[in-house]
C-alpha cells in the first residue's frame, strides 16, 4: 500500500515538472520586470521630492493632493476625453472594416489583415512626421483645399488637438480591428439566417444577434485602444508640438526634465488604477459570449 502511494506521489511530481518548467521562467520574468517595478512605482508615489529633484523617502500624500489641482485635473480630464474619443472613433471605423474582412474568404481576409499591419512595418516617428508634412500650411492638404476653393488661405492643422486625435486613431485602429475581426469571424451564419427567416430586418439582426455575440471582441478592442491612448506621449509630442499635453506627456516630464518622481509615480498609479478597473469590468463580462440570443 505504501509503495502504491509513493509511486502515485512520484507520478504526480513528475507531471508537475513540465508545468513548472513552462510556467517558472514566465513567472520569474513577470515578477522581476512587471510586478516589482509596479510596486516600486507605487512606493515612490508616497514619497517626497527633494530640493534638487531627488526622492526623499519620507511618507507623504502631497503628490496625490497635487493631482486634485485644477491644472493637473484639466490635463487628466482632457486625456480621458481624448482616449474616449479615440476609442469611439476606432470602434466606429474598425467594426465595419472588421465585419467586411470576416465575411470574405480566408485567403482574401488574410491579405486584408496584412494591409492593416503593413504601416507598422515602418518606424512610428516616420509615420507621425508624415502627418506633419501632409498637414503643414504649405502641404498637400492645404494646397488641395485652396485649389478646390474650399478655403482661400492656409488652415492651421499642425500642433492642434484634432491632428493629435487623427494620429491616435491611425496608430490605434489596428488594435481595434484585430479583436473585432476575431470575434466576428466566429459568428455562425446559421444564426443570421435564422434571424432573417423569423422576419427580423437587417438592423434588428445586427442589434439583437450580431452585436451581442461580438461584444467580447468589442470590449477587448476598447481595452486595447483606450489604455494605450491614455498613456501614449509620442503622438502628442510630435503632432502637438508641445502645445497639446496629455497624462503621458506629464509623466514623461516629471520623470525627465522636472525630476519630480513622486508626482510622476502618482500619475502612473492613476493609469494603473484605470487599467485595473477596465480589466475588472472585462472579467465581469467575460462570459457574455456564452449568453443566449433572445
Amino acid at each position: 500500500m505504501s509503495k502504491r502511494k509513493s509511486d502515485s506521489s512520484t507520478g504526480r511530481h513528475r507531471r508537475r515538472l513540465p508545468a513548472l518548467a513552462t510556467a517558472g521562467p514566465v513567472s520569474v520574468w513577470m515578477i522581476l520586470f512587471v510586478t516589482l517595478p509596479m510596486l516600486f512605482i507605487i512606493y515612490i508615489s508616497f514619497m517626497s521630492r527633494g530640493v534638487f529633484g531627488d526622492v526623499v523617502y519620507t511618507f507623504s500624500l502631497n503628490s496625490y493632493h497635487t493631482l486634485l489641482d485644477s491644472t493637473y485635473f484639466k490635463v487628466i480630464s482632457k486625456s480621458l476625453e481624448a482616449a474616449l474619443l479615440t476609442t469611439v472613433l476606432c470602434l466606429a471605423l474598425g467594426y465595419p472594416f472588421a465585419y467586411y474582412i470576416a465575411r470574405k474568404p480566408p485567403e482574401t481576409a488574410s491579405k486584408l489583415i496584412m494591409l492593416i499591419m503593413i504601416p507598422f512595418w515602418t518606424n512610428s516617428l516616420m509615420r507621425l512626421n508624415s502627418w506633419l508634412l501632409l498637414f503643414q500650411t504649405s502641404g498637400p492638404v492645404n494646397a488641395f483645399l485652396q485649389w478646390t476653393g474650399i478655403t482661400d488661405h492656409p488652415v492651421t492643422f499642425i500642433y492642434t488637438d484634432a491632428l493629435v486625435i487623427l494620429g491616435l486613431i491611425t496608430n490605434m485602429l489596428p488594435f481595434a480591428v484585430l479583436p473585432l475581426y476575431s470575434s466576428i469571424e466566429k459568428l455562425e451564419n446559421s444564426l443570421l439566417e435564422a434571424s432573417s427567416d423569423l422576419g427580423a430586418t437587417p438592423g434588428q439582426t445586427f442589434l439583437r444577434v450580431t452585436l451581442p455575440l461580438t461584444f467580447p471582441g468589442i470590449f477587448s478592442a476598447i481595452i486595447l485602444v483606450f489604455i494605450p491612448s491614455l498613456g501614449i506621449y509620442t503622438v502628442s509630442d510630435i503632432l502637438g508640438g508641445g502645445k497639446v499635453l496629455y497624462i503621458g506627456n506629464i509623466i514623461r516630464n516629471q520623470f525627465g526634465s522636472i525630476r519630480n518622481w513622486p508626482l510622476g509615480a502618482a500619475l502612473s498609479v492613476l493609469l494603473l488604477v484605470i487599467t485595473g478597473l477596465l480589466i475588472f469590468i472585462y472579467t465581469r463580462f467575460a462570459k457574455i459570449e456564452d449568453m443566449e440570443v433572445v
